[in-house]
C-alpha cells in the first residue's frame, strides 16, 4: 500500500477547500486537495440548470484574486462559477486531485511534536499521512428528505431539489414543490413559467426585496448594516438533526422580478400548508398558508423599514417607497388540512427540504450525537490540527458564503503556519501570520 506524506490534506475542492489551499500557498505552505468529483462539483453538476448565484458576481473572489469579469453587478450560473474556480486553480497551480474519494480518516493519538496526526485512506487504496486536516465539505453534502416520503404511493415520482434540472425532465402532470425557501420558490417559479400546474407546500422562510427605492438589495446591504440580518437566522432542525438554514428569498431566476408567495400565487401556483404526514395518496397538512405568508411579509417590511430609516437618518436622496411593495396577502388563502395527489393529478413531488452535513469519513470522537462536527466558531475541530471550512458559525451563514473562503482560508492558514513556526523556529515572529490575539 502506497503511503504519502503531506503537511496538510484538504478534503473538498469547492471554493472553500481551494481557498484554504491558496491561502496556505500565500504563506509558503503546501497542501494536497482531494475531491471525490470535479473541482466545483456541486456548482457544475448538482444544481438545476437555471440557477443563478444569488450573492452576485462581486462575491466570487478567492485569496489574491477579486472578480475580474465585465459584469460585477450580474449573477453567474453554477457551471460558470465552477469554471471560474477551475481557472483560479490552474492559475495558482494548486495541487488538486479530482475523482479521488476519501474512504475514511484516522485521527491518531499524538503529541504536539508528532508529524503525523491524521491518516487519510483513499477509496483507491492509497493513504496520505499529514499533520493537519482541513475538511471542506460544508453543510450541503446530504439531501434531506422527510420520512413522510416513504408513506406515499410509489407511483408518485419523487426527487430532491439536488436532482432537479429542468421542467422538461419531469413526467407529465402537476408538480408539488415541498418547501418555500430559495430552491423551492425558484423551482416553483420556473415550473409555472413553463406552463406546468404547480402546488407548493409552504414552510417557514424569509422574504426580502430584490430591488427597493431605486437600488438593488446588495447595494443597500453595502451601505447599511444589513449583512448580519441577511446571513443570520434561527436554525430549523425540528427533528433534532442538524440542518443548514437558508438565506432570504429575494428574486426570481432572472434576478429582476420579485419572488415571494404573493408573486407565485399571482402566477397560478396553488399554495398549501406545511406537510406533516401522508396516507397513501393524501398528504396531511398544517392549515397555515396565511400564517406563513404573514410572517414572511413581516420580515420583508422589517428590512425595508431598516432601509427607510437609514435613508432618512443619512439624508440620502432616493425614490419614495412603493406602497404596494411586500407580500401580496390578498392573493393568499388557507387551503385546508389535506391534499389528494390523484385528485389534483400531481404526479411529481420535488422535496426542497434542505441539506444536512455528511462527515461520516471522520471518526465518531470528533462528531456530536447527530454526526455533525464538534467545532469552535465553525473553524476549529475537536482535536489539534483538525479544521473545517464552510461551516456556519453558530446560527450565522456568513462563513458559508462564496467570498467567505478568503477569510476562512487565511484564518486556517495562519494557524497552520503558526504551528509550523513554533515547532521549527521558536524565536520567529508570529505577527506576520496571526493578526489578532483571538484568531
Amino acid at each position: 500500500m502506497e503511503v504519502e506524506h503531506a503537511e496538510t490534506v484538504v478534503v473538498g475542492a469547492g471554493q472553500q477547500g481551494c481557498g484554504v489551499a491558496a491561502a496556505l500557498q500565500e504563506l509558503g505552505r503546501e497542501a494536497i486537495v482531494l475531491e471525490k468529483g470535479e473541482i466545483g462539483q456541486a456548482w457544475a453538476h448538482e444544481r438545476w440548470d437555471s440557477l443563478l448565484v444569488g450573492s452576485g458576481n462581486r462575491t466570487v473572489r478567492f485569496p489574491g484574486w477579486e472578480y475580474d469579469g465585465d459584469d460585477p453587478g450580474g449573477c453567474m450560473t453554477g457551471p460558470e462559477l465552477a469554471g471560474h474556480l477551475r481557472r483560479y486553480v490552474r492559475k495558482r497551480n494548486l495541487r488538486v486531485r479530482q475523482h479521488t474519494p476519501v474512504r475514511e480518516v484516522e485521527c491518531l493519538p499524538t503529541s504536539a511534536h508528532d508529524e503525523v496526526r491524521f491518516r487519510t485512506r483513499l477509496s483507491t487504496g492509497g493513504v496520505i499521512e499529514s499533520r493537519n486536516l482541513v475538511v471542506a465539505v460544508g453543510g450541503y453534502a446530504s439531501p434531506r428528505v422527510p420520512e413522510v416520503a416513504s408513506d406515499l404511493d410509489p407511483s408518485v415520482h419523487q426527487i430532491h431539489s439536488r436532482h432537479y434540472r429542468n421542467p422538461e425532465r419531469l413526467p407529465a402532470g402537476a408538480v408539488l414543490v415541498v418547501g418555500s425557501g430559495i430552491s423551492g420558490q425558484q423551482i416553483a417559479d420556473e415550473l409555472a413559467d413553463a406552463g406546468r400546474e404547480v402546488f407548493m407546500s409552504v414552510g417557514r422562510h424569509r422574504a426580502w426585496p430584490r430591488h427597493y427605492r431605486g437600488r438593488g438589495l446588495h447595494e443597500w446591504m453595502a451601505v447599511f448594516p444589513l449583512y448580519e440580518d441577511f446571513v443570520t437566522v434561527d436554525p430549523d432542525g425540528a427533528d433534532g438533526r442538524p440542518i443548514l438554514p437558508g438565506l432570504p428569498v429575494s428574486a426570481a431566476k432572472d434576478w429582476v422580478q420579485a419572488l415571494n408567495l404573493g408573486t407565485l400565487a399571482a402566477k397560478g401556483v396553488v399554495l398549501v400548508g406545511s406537510t406533516r404526514g401522508a396516507q397513501h395518496g393524501v398528504l396531511l397538512l398544517e392549515d397555515n398558508v396565511v400564517a406563513i405568508a404573514k410572517a414572511a411579509d413581516r420580515e420583508f417590511r422589517r428590512i425595508t423599514d431598516k432601509i427607510d430609516t437609514g435613508i432618512r437618518q443619512r439624508g440620502f436622496v432616493a425614490p419614495d417607497p412603493d406602497p404596494a411593495v411586500g407580500v401580496d396577502l390578498d392573493r393568499i388563502a388557507d387551503f385546508g388540512d389535506k391534499l389528494d395527489l390523484a385528485h389534483h393529478n400531481i404526479t411529481t413531488i420535488i422535496w426542497c427540504t434542505g441539506f444536512g452535513p455528511d462527515y461520516r469519513i471522520l471518526p465518531d470522537r470528533v462528531l456530536d450525537g447527530n454526526g455533525a462536527p464538534i467545532q469552535d466558531r465553525g473553524i476549529f475541530g475537536a482535536i489539534p490540527g483538525l479544521y473545517y471550512a464552510g461551516l456556519p458559525d453558530g446560527n450565522s451563514l456568513g462563513p458559508v458564503g462564496i467570498g467567505a473562503n478568503v477569510e476562512n482560508g487565511r484564518l486556517i492558514a495562519r494557524h497552520i503556519h503558526t504551528d509550523h513556526l513554533l515547532r521549527t523556529n521558536p524565536t520567529a515572529s508570529l505577527t506576520d501570520c496571526v493578526s489578532t490575539p483571538d484568531t
